[in-house]
């Protein structure tokens, strides 16, 4: 497509807009946050956009109009509109494995077409819902019973990757919508100990098991499914049992029915949906069954909304092109490596870690769409806690330490749990604490202050550090949807200025194959003669002397 081309020809720092960018950086170098605010009164009300009930607030960061016009034409020198219709419009954006990336699509209403590839997506994705509903409501209801007649009280999520982050994030920031007469787990690591707690206290004749894995080999989750299996055939002492205590969500039906599950009870999903941009679609089971058909419905619109923004709004009005521009210019021009990613909301504990995927493994990328080695940096490391937590452990280096880390303040105007002055007291540290990182305390104040000359060096916060604040209303299904698109296409911005696919993950393969292959070397009693670096092999030497080998 000539939008491609387009993109394709040249590396991001021969654009002109960047070499602008680098000259601005210096002459902006100089200039404080303290010294933009008071240039400017209107400065927090200027830099700030609205969509889909999400308010960001970007003034906190280290720009000013010149800096973001030539963001915005670098996003124009680099093809970002038509790399946007190309995702939207089911081109091969995926270029390495030749594949759409149609996320979108999962979160498009009933009655909208689109064709990729000769096939009508948005009916298809609407009668997997369907589907969906009618298996969730039934399993709430307790219509669907276990092998010994007894209702499902437990729900366990087993998967790995975007598999399990994004239902359990899900799970975790929706969590007040959900039936508390159901208990959910989750299921991700192939240690043993993850299993073993996830069902420790569990009965098994009343414990439903969601197997989650597109191709149904994933070694890690079949691991674990095996195990449940196991489990569950142990304690109700019938294979039969299987059917009613195990479903898929998988595209493998072959694999599926192997396995014992009914492939009536298989959910199925597709090539052009990443596993990190799955958890609208049936990897989404667990968080339907948990808040109910109608607000996952409403987690689908909110996502749908933030879609439309994306697609139609002008970039200088646009808040995934706006978060997106100002990581770029964070990473690529003032040097910061990492984002902060700091909720202050409770149920929303798990976003961080949903966020650290999404962003790290779409865009930890080396090389261009092209295969070029690429000489600018990429994919920032994203990581974070929710506040109030968060101060009491790293704030310190945010504040004072010699690293800039740019941080995104998340937040709600109203609290789903009224506690007397909580809210206000959690909101008002929110804040606080975005004021303090761009305009610190110098030491000029601490002296008006009467603080002693030899503490005022340890008490000195030299502000002028970045961030951005995202406040909604209040955490519904359909603001966590938004929040979660928000991002979504906020690292495609990048990846789209990067010039880089974020839609593949090679670099996850290597060790996985690598352990495939010394697995026989730790399983069995005459391991096979293989050639290692001598930091491997003594590794291994060590752990088969150290190991329990099972006495037969």
């Amino acid at each position: 497509m000539s939008g491609q081309a387009r993109i394709l020809r040249a590396p991001r720092a021969g654009r002109a807009a960047w070499r602008l960018l680098a000259a601005h950086e210096k002459q902006l170098r100089g200039t404080h946050l303290r010294e933009l605010f008071a240039t400017d009164p209107r400065r927090g009300e200027r830099m700030s956009a609205e969509a889909a009930g999400i308010y960001l607030d970007y003034s906190k960061n280290r720009i000013n109009d010149e800096t973001l016009r030539l963001l915005l034409e670098l996003a124009h020198e680099c093809g970002l509109g038509e790399r946007i219709e190309a995702m939207f419009t089911g081109a091969h954006v995926n270029t390495t494995e030749d594949r759409a990336a149609l996320h979108s699509a999962l979160r498009a209403p009933r009655g909208e077409r689109l064709v990729v590839d000769g096939v009508e997506v948005i009916s298809q994705v609407q009668e997997v819902l369907d589907r969906m509903a009618t298996f969730a409501e039934r399993v709430r209801s307790g219509a669907w019973r276990g092998h010994t007649g007894k209702r499902i009280r437990n729900v366990v999520n087993i998967g790995i990757g975007g598999s399990d982050l994004g239902p359990v994030m899900a799970y975790e920031a929706l969590r007040h919508y959900s039936a508390r007469d159901l208990n959910f787990r989750f299921v991700s690591n192939v240690d043993g100990t993850d299993f073993a707690e996830a069902t420790r206290d569990l009965d098994c004749t009343e414990t439903l098991f969601i197997i989650s894995s597109k191709t149904f080999t994933t070694i890690e989750t079949l691991s674990n499914a095996h195990a449940a299996r196991a489990w569950c055939v142990a304690g109700l002492g019938d294979e039969a049992a299987v059917r009613k205590h195990f479903v898929a969500v998988s595209t493998n039906g072959t694999g599926v029915a192997q396995f014992g599950i009914d492939t009536d009870n298989m959910f199925g999903f597709w090539d052009w949906v990443g596993g990190r941009y799955s958890m609208d679609s049936a990897i989404g089971l667990s968080t339907m069954i948990a808040i109910g058909p109608e607000h996952f419905r409403a987690l689908l619109a909110g996502g749908h909304a933030m879609d439309a923004h994306f697609r139609n709004a002008p970039f200088a009005a646009n808040l995934p092109v706006l978060l997106g521009l100002i990581s770029i210019w964070n990473n690529d021009f003032l040097g910061a490596q990492t984002t902060a990613i700091l909720p202050y909301d409770q149920y929303l504990k798990r976003f961080p870690a949903y966020l650290q995927q999404l962003a790290m493994e779409s865009n930890g990328k080396q090389v261009t769409l092209r295969g070029a080695r690429i000489g600018y940096q990429t994919g920032p490391i994203y990581w974070g806690e929710p506040g109030t937590n968060g101060q009491h452990s790293f704030y310190q280096l945010l504040h004072q330490g010699t690293k800039l880390v740019p941080c995104d303040f998340i937040g709600f105007c109203q609290t789903l749990n009224p506690l007397g002055r909580q809210h206000d007291l959690l909101i008002a540290n929110l804040f606080a604490q975005s004021e303090a990182l761009a305009f610190g305390k110098t030491a000029e104040q601490l002296r008006a202050e009467g603080v002693p000359a030899r503490l005022v060096a340890h008490r000195t916060f030299e502000g002028n550090r970045p961030s951005n604040t995202l406040l909604a209303e209040r955490l519904t299904p359909a603001a966590l949807g938004a929040l979660v698109a928000l991002y979504e296409h906020s690292v495609y911005t990048q990846a789209a200025i990067w010039n880089i696919n974020p839609f593949d993950q090679w670099g996850v393969e290597l060790g996985k194959a690598l352990a495939q292959q010394m697995l026989p070397e730790l399983e069995l009693p005459s391991a096979p003669d293989v050639a290692h670096d001598s930091s491997t092999q003594a590794l291994i030497q060590r752990y088969r002397r150290l190991k329990r080998w099972p006495t037969t």
